[in-house]
This record gives structure tokens, sequence and C-alpha cells, in this order.
């Protein structure tokens, strides 16, 4: 008899913790721009920003308003390939001088990691920054593709107190981001 018992509980157990199994998505809803050749995973709960100027799209943490994800497209002169424009570290350095942390903007940026990816046929540069606003710290990622003759620019950033807590999430947004 308690042999049953303890197999019938061993069972509902089992069934119990197979729903809290996640999802490869799970915590992340799909953002997906057609006309601009882009999608991306966002965290639940985001909402996105209404821009004039600047980033195509933002979402941002209702809570932690300062959390953000964003995808800024520029042209690519001559038509040029991501390799071409330069190796991860290259594209890495100028776009932390130009975009994280242009002139006279009050931020520094510090390239700490920048690696290539290959994801189907589309070449990715995953950059990774810690930039300094003022006297507090941020931690970005980046991804960055040349598609359709445009330089697409996926950013998501974080305050540094809560990187620790984030850096999976933030991750694999990252990671998420792909260009027709």
């Amino acid at each position: 008899m308690l042999k049953r018992i303890l197999a019938v509980v061993l069972v509902v157990m089992s069934l119990s913790l197979q729903g809290c199994v996640t999802t490869p998505t799970g915590g992340l809803k799909p953002y997906i721009d057609s006309l601009d050749g882009y999608k991306f995973l966002y965290p639940n709960g985001w909402l996105p920003v209404s821009v004039t100027s600047g980033p195509d799209v933002v979402f941002h943490d209702i809570i932690e308003q300062t959390e953000n994800v964003s995808v800024v497209i520029n042209p690519v002169t001559g038509n040029k390939t991501l390799t071409e424009l330069g190796s991860p570290g290259e594209v890495g350095y100028q776009l932390g001088k130009s975009a994280i942390a242009p002139p006279d903007s009050g931020r520094t940026a510090e390239l700490v990691n920048a690696e290539a990816r290959t994801v189907g046929d589309k070449l990715y540069y995953l950059l990774e920054y810690a930039v300094k606003v003022g006297d507090r710290e941020r931690h970005n990622l980046a991804s960055v593709a040349v598609s359709r003759g445009k330089l697409y620019t996926f950013n998501a950033s974080t305050p540094e107190d809560r990187w620790s807590k984030m850096q999976t999430l933030m991750e694999r947004t990252v990671k998420s981001f792909s260009v027709d």
C-alpha cells in the first residue's frame, strides 16, 4: 500500500514539474517588423516607447524604465558587407564611439567583448559594453548585422546593479535578433 501511494505521489510530482519547464522563448514576446525586415524577442511586461527620431523601435521595462531594447537602422555606403566594415572588435569600437557613447553625450563606453556569430546565411557581431553615464554604470549588449544595404543595430541596456539578474534574459533577447 505504501509503495502505491509513493508511486502515485511520484507520478503527480513529475507531471507537476513538467509545467515548470520553460520554452525557449519563455518570458519573451516576439516583435516582427516585416517592412524593415527584422525581428526579435523582448521581455514580457515591457512596453513600446513612442520615438520620433533615432531608433526605429524601443521597448522598456514598466518598472525599471531605463532598462530597454532598441533597433537603429543606418544606410551602409557602397553596399558593404559586415566583414567589409571591419572585424567584430573594429565595428564594436566604432559603434561605441558613434552610437553608445557619442561625443558630448556625457557617456563613456568600454568594449568588453566582441564576437562573430553566423545564423543561417547571416553574419552577426555580438558586442558587450560597460557604459558610464555620470556616476551611474550600465551594461549594454548589441547585435549588429548588414542586410538590404543597411546596418541594423539591436541594443539591450540595463543598469549595472541589475546586470546579474538580467544577464541571461538580455543575452537571449540579443541573440534572438535577426534580419531578412
